[in-house]
């Protein structure tokens, strides 16, 4: 057997979420930060702007401005430091990856909310 495959199911977890998001959603994460031996949760609120993987490998990434500048991240979907994802807004885009989202700013780059 595949010597990675065997590690992988090794250092598995059994965090399985669902996919409750799509790119152009905006949506919360709470993910927990260990400092020495203090944990706390930390939340990143942004838009997805892809989803990339497949499987236990499934991860997203998340843009939001911080003041005038632009932070990314890569969260992976079934990681265990990840406590919550909430979708705050559902968003109409018609594409799958939302990278045209780093050259714009201001009202060229609001996303046009679903209404429920």
């Amino acid at each position: 057997m595949d010597l990675i495959k065997i590690a992988k199911e090794a250092f598995a977890t059994d965090v399985k979420r669902e996919m409750e998001f799509h790119p152009g959603d905006t949506i919360t994460v709470a993910y927990k930060i260990i400092e020495g031996t203090k944990e706390r949760i930390q939340l990143y609120r942004g838009v997805v702007i892809r989803i990339s993987g497949h499987g236990n490998e499934k991860r997203f990434t998340v843009r939001k401005m911080s003041g005038t500048v632009g932070v990314e991240r890569i969260f992976p979907l079934n990681s265990p430091a990840i406590d919550s994802i909430t979708v705050n807004k559902r968003g109409r885009v018609r594409r799958a990856k939302l990278y045209y989202l780093r050259a714009l700013t201001g009202k060229k780059a609001r996303i046009k909310e679903i209404k429920a």
